[in-house]
């Protein structure tokens, strides 16, 4: 019987961790809706922020990858998202700026 959970246990967690890991990446790529999981704090649900954080929904892909670009290399200042920023890398900011930009 032990032998049956324990295999039981390991097939579950191979079907999270699969389903997870679907979440982040497709076909080797990152996701931008994975990505802006962690965007959501600051700039709203899918977003629309209801603060003074810009929203990001609807903004061109590209002024989104550039102005990401921009607070990586330092040429725009920032209180935190020139630090988050450089945790990503061009793959991901182009990801997350393709998702933001096909949301109305």
């Amino acid at each position: 019987m032990k032998m049956k959970r324990s295999t039981f246990y390991l097939a579950a967690l191979a079907c999270v961790t699969g389903f997870a890991a679907e979440g982040v990446m497709a076909a080797g790529e990152p996701s931008g809706r994975a990505i802006a999981v962690t965007c959501a704090g600051c700039h709203g649900p899918d977003g629309h922020s209801v603060g003074p954080v810009p929203s990001l929904a609807g903004l061109p892909a590209a002024h989104i990858e550039q102005q990401l670009k921009d607070f990586k290399s330092g040429a725009r200042p920032g209180t935190i998202m020139d630090r988050i920023a450089k945790g990503y890398d061009d793959a991901n900011f182009a990801a997350v700026a393709k998702y933001y930009s096909k949301i109305k």
